[in-house]
């Protein structure tokens, strides 16, 4: 799969979460909406997504959309989901993101062999799977989103006990929202290459869209060596 079937698919999908109709131009511009149901961002906050060099934004009300749209026609669509520049522009009270959006093609899928290590199956609630959020933090934990997911969990053991992590939650339009998470004193060690290949595995098995979506330069890293392609970024905002 080229770089386009990927960029439609990962519109689509966004287009979607939108919950209103909105869609990214094929060159360029930001489209900005009213969707109080956006499933772009929290409940009434102001969601923006760039994919391929177009934007979409969701705002809960008319006029938060029309604040927005007049700022943002200030910005290159590149500066849309950079928190500062939109900071620069707009009465800015809390910021999430920005998270860079990455897709995965099944012939651009580098999978990473586990090694001496054996990757084992969980069920999402398995009680392995609490401790390792217990190791990694409150912070880290809500990040990755273990607890949301809904395929198998792909685990590594280190002493019997769980030190990294990874599944996916099903999004809509066969999209796999992969999450990822490594006790602290184990990272940097590649455990998160070899979890993530075997929940991009699965999901490509089963005819899934696998998305990785990261902040940290770490987690992109991961992503980048498994084949994934960065197409764009998310940021959600609640104005002030």
């Amino acid at each position: 799969m080229s770089t386009e079937p990927l960029l439609v698919r990962a519109r689509g999908l966004w287009e979607g979460l939108a919950a209103a109709p909105v869609s990214f131009a094929p060159v360029g511009g930001v489209d900005v909406v009213v969707s109080p149901e956006s499933g772009m961002c929290p409940a009434g906050w102001v969601g923006l997504v760039s994919l391929g060099g177009s934007a979409i934004v969701t705002a809960p009300g008319e006029r938060a959309a029309a604040i927005v749209r007049d700022a943002l026609e200030v910005l290159p669509v590149a500066a849309v989901t950079d928190a500062d520049a939109v900071r620069g522009v707009l009465p800015v009270a809390r910021v999430l993101g920005p998270a860079m959006l990455a897709y995965l093609s099944p012939d651009a899928f580098r999978p990473v062999r586990p090694g001496a290590q054996a990757v084992e199956q969980l069920p999402g609630e398995h009680p392995d799977l609490r401790r390792l959020e217990q190791l990694a933090g409150e912070e880290d934990t809500g990040e990755a989103g273990l607890r949301e997911i809904t395929s198998p969990a792909f685990v590594l053991r280190e002493g019997g006990e769980v030190v990294a992590a990874a599944g996916y939650r099903s999004w809509p339009g066969r999209t796999a929202h992969i999450s990822v998470l490594t006790a602290p004193a184990w990272r940097g060690r590649g455990l998160a290459r070899v979890t993530g290949s075997a929940t991009a595995a699965h999901a490509l098995a089963v005819g899934l869209l696998p998305q990785w979506r990261a902040g940290v330069p770490a987690s992109r890293r991961v992503a980048v060596a498994l084949g994934f392609e960065e197409l764009g970024a998310q940021l959600s905002i609640e104005l002030a």
